[in-house]
Formats: C-alpha cells, sequence, structure tokens
C-alpha cells in the first residue's frame, strides 16, 4: 500500500513534533494541526513549530516544501471535514487529545470533547474520505488496576482509573467499530512513559529537571516507591513510523485473532520494555545535572499507578520495533536540550 501524504493531529504537541520532523526528513508530505491550547506553555508549542518551519506569527510553512501547518481543533467539525476534502490524506496520525492523568480529574469537560467528540468526528472523517490508515494514540493509563505485569494487549482493561484513561479506553473501542463496519484499518498504540528534549512541562523529566537546576524541591510521590516504563522519544517515533505503513487487514471469520475480530483493527503497546524505579530515574537525572535533588517524599496521588510495564512482544514480532536508547542517554539528552532552550 502506497502512502505519500499524512494528515499529523497534535503535531506542535511533544510526540506530534518529533514524528513530524522525522516524515518531513523521509520526504513525505505532511500536514500538521494543532489547536494550540494552553494546558501547557503555548510558547513551547510554538517553538516546536517554529523548528518545523512554520513562522510564529503566520503559521505559514517557511523552511520545508512538504510541511504546512494548520491551526483546527478536533471539535471542530466543519473545518475538520473541509481539511479532509481540500487535501486527499492517505493516512491519518491521530496525536491530538488532551492528555495528563491528574488534569482530567481537575477538568473532565476537556477531556470529554477533546478526547471523545474530536475522535469522533475525526473517524467520521476518515471514514468518510477513504483513508487508507488511522493511526491513533491510545495509553497505557487504562492498564489501571491491573495487577498482571508485564502488561499485555490481550489482558483486561475495564477498570480504568482516571477519566483520561477512560477516554483512551473508549477511543479504542469506536475505532474498532469504524474498522468493523466500514473496512477502515486502524491501529491504536498504547504509549508508556515517552521522554526526551522539547518533552511536556507537565512530565517527571521536565519537573525534576526544571526543579533540580533551579534550586527547587522535587516531588516524590508514593514515596519514591514507584517504576515506569520510560521510552525515549526517538524510539516512539520509529513505532509509530512502522506502524504507519503496516495497515492491519481484514481476517477471514474462521481465523480470527486472539481478540475475536475480523475487523482490520490492531492494538500495539509501545514502550521500551523494562520499567526503571523512579528513585534510579532520579538519580539519573542527577547524574546529568551534576546536581544532588532535593526530595519531598510524599503519598499516592489519586488516579495514578504504582507500577508500569510495557509486554512488547507483539509489537517486535508484527513491526521489528527494537528500542535501544539507555535510560542515562535519553535523560542526558533532554537535560542538554533543556539548558539551551533556557539558557541555562
Amino acid at each position: 500500500m502506497h502512502i505519500k501524504k499524512i494528515l499529523i493531529t497534535g503535531v506542535a504537541g511533544f510526540i506530534g513534533f518529533h514524528l513530524a520532523k522525522k516524515l518531513i526528513e523521509l520526504d513525505f508530505e505532511v500536514v500538521g494541526i494543532d489547536n494550540l491550547n494552553d494546558y501547557y506553555d503555548v510558547n513551547l508549542k510554538l517553538s516546536r513549530l517554529q523548528e518545523l518551519g512554520i513562522a510564529k506569527k503566520q503559521h505559514t510553512s517557511t523552511k520545508h516544501r512538504n510541511f504546512t501547518f494548520k491551526k483546527i481543533a478536533l471539535q471542530d467539525k466543519d473545518s475538520l471535514d473541509k481539511l479532509f476534502r481540500d487535501e486527499d490524506f492517505d493516512a491519518v496520525c491521530n496525536l491530538a487529545a488532551q492528555a495528563g492523568v491528574r488534569y482530567s480529574i481537575e477538568n473532565p469537560n476537556e477531556y470529554i470533547q477533546s478526547n471523545l467528540v474530536g475522535f469522533g468526528n475525526l473517524l467520521e472523517a476518515c471514514r468518510h474520505f477513504n483513508i487508507k490508515h488511522l493511526v491513533y494514540a491510545s495509553s497505557s493509563s487504562f492498564y489501571g488496576l491491573n495487577s498482571l505485569s508485564p502488561f499485555s494487549e490481550s489482558h483486561t482493561t475495564d477498570h480504568p482509573v482516571s477519566l483520561y484513561a477512560a477516554t483512551k479506553k473508549s477511543n479504542e473501542m469506536m475505532a474498532h467499530s469504524y474498522s468493523h463496519l466500514y473496512d477502515l484499518p486502524t491501529t491504536g498504540l498504547r504509549f508508556f512513559t515517552v521522554y526526551g528534549p522539547w518533552g511536556r512541562p507537565d512530565m517527571a523529566l521536565f519537573l525534576f529537571t526544571d526543579a533540580i537546576l533551579n534550586n527547587r524541591e522535587i516531588k516524590v510521590f508514593n514515596n519514591g516507591e514507584m517504576s515506569r516504563d520510560f521510552t525515549y522519544i526517538d524510539d516512539i517515533v520509529d513505532g509509530i513510523y512502522k506502524a504507519l505503513l503496516s495497515p492491519p487487514k481484514r481476517t477471514q471469520e474462521d481465523k480470527l485473532r486472539t481478540d475475536n475480530s475480523s475487523a482490520p483493527y490492531e492494538l500495539y503497546n509501545i514502550g521500551n520494555n523494562s520499567p526503571v524505579p523512579l528513585m534510579d530515574f532520579i538519580r539519573a537525572i542527577e547524574k546529568s545535572t551534576g546536581i544532588e535533588a532535593k526530595k519531598n517524599y510524599m503519598p499516592l496521588q489519586p488516579g495514578d499507578v504504582v507500577s508500569t510495564h510495557a509486554d512488547c512482544t507483539k509489537i517486535i514480532q508484527n513491526l521489528h520495533y527494537s528500542p535501544s536508547t539507555s535510560l542515562q542517554k535519553g535523560v542526558d539528552q533532554f537535560v542538554q536540550w533543556y539548558k539551551n532552550y533556557y539558557n541555562y
């Protein structure tokens, strides 16, 4: 299947920016959209776009002939449909969503509008404009109260512990219905903890580095008794790229997959296959900055899980996914970016 023109939603976000950068370099025709909301510093989003050649004020491409940007929210169905009508995309990678577990407790409506209404609008557009493959960001967060580890795609995910997680689980179910009814190939990627340069300010690596370099204490939740499947951004982007070029196919009813579906639908864990204790993560940042952190040990936060561990067997076998960046190397890359970006 030939894919040349790709829509990336959430292109000013952390993962969307890095994916766009790779696809532009590989000479795909890329259109990016983003609503540029103020969940975190909009200037960081604009700076990412500037790295992609988009002038901050005009929002027009100044650097790459094969990249254009439009400020559009998924909730704006009319603008979204017009975009699909005008551009004739081959594939779509949906990375636009209201992110953050804790923020979903404070602002639930943002998640309902963006992650449910917006995703529904995108599915309708993909259906009506004959998209060859929709890849979308799912999440590891809805493994929730699952006590089995490592987390596998075959495990039950019916008990999310945050609204954010619930909306992401809903996305998978919505996508499956469209795959089943309309033969729309869809692939959901269950991201684990992604880190690296240009990362989100609400993520642990950014928060810890910012606090340590500015002589503030860091909040260590669950008294440090936590672990995360940290995955470096370049490894994640490589997995997304491989998924984009490998749309699932409908299977015969007598050859159903283990999830008992014949639809052209697939789900993958995309992580590092190796959880890191929180205290080891903090030590890596201390080593990279050369400063010992001032630690404030706190209880587990509502909506958080103690440990995440991705079973990546499926994506490794099917897509030859192979994360290779060491934690220390990845942390070093982030800290160097942070110092350069903030003129530290």
